[in-house]
């Protein structure tokens, strides 16, 4: 069992209703795995954010949907701005 804590940061806080929880997985996961999961979980609000926002894993951005590692994935929303 993977256990990851997300955590999400403005409109991503706002769609999941928390601004962290820990997510388990039967296995190692992926990206990909957790973003169908978010959206399955949180709905239209949180696709709106997956679509054009970014995750930082453990500190790093990524976009890929390869294997996520363990530790902490922070779900960030596209921000305005310059």
């Amino acid at each position: 069992m993977a256990s990851i804590t997300v955590r999400y940061f403005a409109a991503a806080a706002e769609a999941a209703g928390r601004e962290e929880e820990v997510w388990a997985f039967p296995s190692e996961a992926t990206l990909d795995e957790l973003r169908s999961a978010l959206a399955g979980r949180y709905g239209d609000g949180m696709l709106r954010v997956l679509r054009t926002g970014s995750f930082l894993i453990d500190g790093t951005v990524r976009r890929d949907g390869g294997p996520i590692g363990g530790g902490t994935v922070d779900v960030l929303p596209a921000f305005a701005g310059g």
